[in-house]
């Protein structure tokens, strides 16, 4: 069996403090001891998050953590604006729908990225809405938004600005509170480099009062529990009983972020971004997105080219395990990540990995130009510099 190479936007590879913090004995959620870690924890995701908003989080998925923000702001019967580009901004209407909230459609063919003008003309022609979602990484096409130029125009008016950053957040630049973003969502399997099982909303103090205004529409998912606890006597805590052993790891997690600091994050990110971009385009292939976001790349399979198969022959030999597209865009893209433990030799070597299946597969490339643009663009030289 060839060594497990995890290069998917989640869930991603988890750090070692964190692997042997999870595997400790269970101790009880309702301790001091708990309550430290916690609070910790939470000092560490408003730093990520780069927010001094109150913090929460659910024991679920980042799913989870949707569902909680559409509920708790928007009333049934309400109005929200859908900003659509791909797989995951779709879900927001899905559950706006459910929950009987008119979710307004703005859908921009899968690739693209959401304009910000189109933002300003949709709460001009519905001045009824109360809150506007979408997503800082598209994760299923490889788009990263222009999440502050949104948030502008959302503050401009009553409405909420709902961020789906479970991808984003930790892997790309997010400035919660300067992009004026009233409630933001992310999940921890991604760059928060824990496994799945945790949810985390940042909730501004314009959201809260609209939380006030609602009829809770959740028990579990209710957000005023949540805020209460951590606020509570007794110090940091939650409602109900906390996937503590996942806050455990959480705890490390953060650390290590916070050691190598949030901006550094980002930049090493963005590098990773431009590295295997380069790499991609030096064996002729397309970015599939024309607003590519720096915490992953989604690649067009050539013409010819079977892309399940590609994709477990690239395991098979490699044990480098990519995504493959959703929906509309099953078997017509691969998804590679480049941010948490990532590093420049993981993008070398995926890199040279695919050009490899590819020439198996009877793809023409000329093996070894891929590594070897993407080694330049670490080495901070051109691309296509002469060797």
């Amino acid at each position: 069996m060839p060594k497990r190479r995890l290069m998917t936007p989640g869930p991603t590879q988890v750090p070692e403090p964190a692997r042997l913090a999870m595997a400790r004995q269970v101790i009880h959620h309702r301790t001091p001891e708990f309550r430290a870690v916690f609070a910790e924890v939470l000092l560490g995701l408003k730093y990520v998050f780069q927010t001094e908003n109150d913090v929460l989080v659910l024991t679920s998925s980042g799913t989870g953590a949707m569902e909680a923000a559409v509920v708790n702001v928007a009333p049934r019967g309400s109005k929200v604006i859908v900003l659509e580009s791909g797989v995951f901004s779709r879900r927001w209407a899905q559950i706006s729908e459910r929950f009987g909230i008119q979710a307004v459609r703005h859908a921009v063919p899968w690739g693209q990225a959401i304009e910000p003008a189109d933002v300003e003309r949709l709460l001009a022609e519905h001045p009824d809405t109360v809150a506007v979602l979408g997503t800082l990484m598209e994760s299923s096409t490889g788009v990263g938004h222009d999440v502050q130029a949104i948030g502008e125009m959302v503050a401009k008016t009553d409405a909420l600005w709902v961020v789906d950053a479970i991808s984003g957040a930790g892997a790309m630049q997010c400035l919660t509170d300067r992009w004026h973003i009233d409630v933001l969502v992310v999940g921890s399997q991604k760059a928060l480099m824990t496994p799945p099982g945790l949810a985390f909303l940042a909730v501004s103090d314009k959201a809260w009062r609209q939380v006030e205004r609602a009829t809770p529409q959740a028990f579990y998912f209710d957000l005023k529990f949540h805020r209460d606890k951590i606020h509570g006597a007794a110090g940091s805590d939650t409602p109900w009983t906390p996937a503590h052993t996942l806050i455990a790891g959480l705890g490390e997690s953060l650390k290590q972020i916070r050691a190598e600091g949030i901006e550094a994050v980002w930049a090493n990110s963005a590098l990773l971004a431009r590295a295997t971009r380069a790499g991609v385009q030096a064996m002729g292939l397309e970015v599939f997105a024309a607003r590519p976001a720096e915490g992953m790349t989604a690649v067009r399979f050539p013409a010819g080219i079977d892309g399940k198969a590609f994709l477990k022959r690239l395991e098979a030999r490699f044990g480098v395990k990519l995504a493959g597209g959703q929906l509309e865009l099953d078997g017509q893209i691969f998804r590679l990540a480049h941010f948490g433990l990532v590093d420049e030799l993981d993008i070398i070597a995926t890199l040279a990995a695919i050009e490899l299946v590819l020439d198996e597969m009877g793809h023409a490339v000329t093996l070894g130009t891929a590594a070897a643009a993407a080694s330049r663009v670490i080495q901070g030289k051109p691309a296509d510099a002469d060797k």
